[in-house]
C-alpha cells in the first residue's frame, strides 16, 4: 500500500470495507458470527491471500481495536436497558470479575499443564482470553428468530459489557510482573478498586452531561448531535484514563446512562451510535485479520485446540456455577446455556497484540493461539447456539411465540 496515491490508496480501503460487510452478512447467513467473515476477508486481503497486503503494524492495529472498541462499548451502553441494568446487576458484575478471574486461572493452569506453556505466557494466555463477546451471540439469536426466556439474555447483554476492563486489567498486571518481577500482587488490588471506581464515576458524569448538552444546545436533529455521541465516548474513555480509571467501562457506563435518558435526538442518535459500532467492528475485525499470517498458524493448532476445549468446558462453565450459585432465577439449564454463550471475539484478538507490543518474548506465538482459539469459539459456538437453547429449553422460535400469543388471546376473549 506503501505505492499507492491517496485516491488510489481511498478507492482500496473503500472497496474492503464494503466486501468485508458483504462477507459478514454471508457469514452470518450460516449462522455464523459476522466477525468470521470480517477477519475471513482480512486475511485474504493480506500478505497470504489473493490482495497481498503487506500489513505488521502491530501498534496501529493495536490503536484501532482501542478506538474501536470505544464505541462498540457505548454502542452496547446506550442500547442497554436500565431495567435489565437492574435484574442483573449483582450476577453480572460477578461474572465480569470473579468470573474473568477463574476463568483466566483455569486456562492459564491448563496452558502450564497442558501445551508447556511458561508461567507468565500461561497467565498471558489466560488473561487475554477470559472476556467474552455477546454482540456476536445476539446478532445470531436475532437471524434465527430464537426468544429467550427470563433475564438469560441481559445477563449475557451486561456481563459482556462489563467483563472487559477485568480482562484488560489483568493482561496490564502480567505485562506489569514481566517487566518487574519484584512487584507485589497485593499492590495492584487498590489499583484495580481505583480503576473500576473512577472509571464508573467518570461514565456517570459524562453520561448525564451527553442528554443535558442536548437539551440546552437544542440539538434536535441529526447533524451536531452525532459529533456529540461521538465526543461524549472520547471524552468518556480520555477522561478515565487521565484519572487513573478504566476507560473502557467508561464507556460503556457512559452510554448505558445516555441511553436511559431522554432528550429529543436520542432516537437518532442511537441508530447513528449503532451504525458507527458496526463500522468500527468491521474496522477492527478487517485490521486484525490483515495482522495474521495463515501460513504461521500451524504451529497454533494443537495448542488451539487444547485451550479451546478447556475453556468451552471447564474454565466457563466452572466460572458461570460458580458466579451464579447465589441466585436462584437462573436454573442449571439457564447456566449450562449461559456457559456456551461465552463466544471469543474482538477483545481477545486486541488484547493479544499488546504483549507484542511491548516486546515479550513468544508475543507472536499467543497471538497466534487467541486467533485459533476465536476462530474455533465462532465456528463451534456460533452455529450451535440456536440448538443449544432448543435443547435446554431457553429459546422459542417466533412462529411458536406468536401461535402461544394467538392461543391466549382466544383463551382471553372466551
Amino acid at each position: 500500500m506503501g505505492n499507492l496515491n491517496t485516491e488510489s490508496a481511498l478507492l482500496l480501503v473503500g472497496i474492503l470495507l464494503l466486501t468485508t460487510v458483504l462477507a459478514g452478512s454471508l457469514s452470518s447467513r450460516f449462522g455464523l458470527p459476522a466477525l468470521i467473515g470480517f477477519l475471513g476477508l482480512g486475511m485474504l486481503a493480506g500478505i497470504d491471500g489473493p490482495g497481498g497486503i503487506a500489513f505488521s503494524n502491530f501498534s496501529f492495529a493495536q490503536s484501532v481495536g482501542t478506538v474501536s472498541l470505544i464505541f462498540i462499548l457505548f454502542s452496547g451502553g446506550m442500547d442497554t436497558a436500565w431495567s435489565d441494568v437492574r435484574r442483573v446487576a449483582a450476577p453480572a458484575l460477578l461474572l465480569a470479575t470473579i468470573g474473568v478471574f477463574v476463568s483466566a486461572g483455569i486456562v492459564a493452569g491448563a496452558a502450564i499443564l497442558l501445551i508447556d506453556a511458561s508461567l507468565f505466557e500461561a497467565a498471558l494466555l489466560g488473561a487475554i482470553i477470559a472476556s467474552t463477546d455477546a454482540a456476536a451471540v445476539f446478532a445470531i439469536l436475532r437471524s434465527t428468530g430464537l426468544d429467550l426466556h427470563g433475564d438469560v439474555p441481559a445477563l449475557i447483554e451486561v456481563e459482556s459489557g462489563s467483563n472487559d476492563p477485568m480482562a484488560i486489567f489483568l493482561v496490564g498486571a502480567v505485562l506489569l510482573f514481566i517487566a518487574t518481577p519484584d512487584a507485589s500482587p497485593l499492590a495492584l488490588v487498590p489499583e484495580f478498586m481505583v480503576q473500576m471506581a473512577m472509571g464508573a464515576v467518570v461514565g456517570l458524569a459524562v453520561g448525564f452531561g451527553m442528554p443535558w448538552l442536548l437539551k440546552r444546545g437544542g440539538y434536535r436533529q441529526g447533524g451536531l448531535a452525532f459529533v456529540i455521541s461521538i465526543a461524549t465516548a472520547l471524552i468518556a474513555f480520555g477522561a478515565a484514563h487521565v484519572l487513573a480509571g478504566n476507560g473502557f467501562l467508561a464507556a460503556y457506563i457512559a452510554g448505558l446512562v445516555a441511553g436511559n435518558r431522554s432528550y429529543a435526538a436520542k432516537r437518532t442518535v442511537s441508530t447513528f451510535q449503532d451504525g458507527m459500532a458496526w463500522l468500527a467492528q468491521v474496522a477492527m475485525f478487517l485490521t486484525l485479520g490483515l495482522l495474521v499470517t495463515p501460513s504461521e498458524l500451524g504451529p497454533a493448532i494443537g495448542p488451539g485446540i487444547v485451550i479451546t476445549a478447556i475453556l468451552m468446558f471447564v474454565a466457563r462453565p466452572i466460572s458461570v456455577f460458580l458466579c451464579l450459585a447465589p441466585f436462584r432465577q437462573f436454573g442449571w439449564r439457564s447456566k449450562l446455556f449461559v456457559s456456551w454463550a461465552g463466544l471469543r471475539g474482538a477483545v481477545p484478538i486486541v488484547l493479544a497484540t499488546f504483549p507484542i507490543v511491548a516486546g515479550v518474548e513468544g508475543a507472536f506465538a499467543i497471538f497466534n493461539i487467541v486467533f485459533f482459539v476465536v476462530l474455533l469459539s465462532s465456528v463451534i459456538q456460533g452455529p450451535t447456539i440456536n440448538w443449544a437453547a432448543r435443547k435446554l429449553r431457553i429459546g422459542e422460535h417466533d412462529e411458536r411465540v406468536a401461535v402461544r400469543e394467538a392461543e391466549r388471546s382466544v383463551v382471553a376473549k372466551v
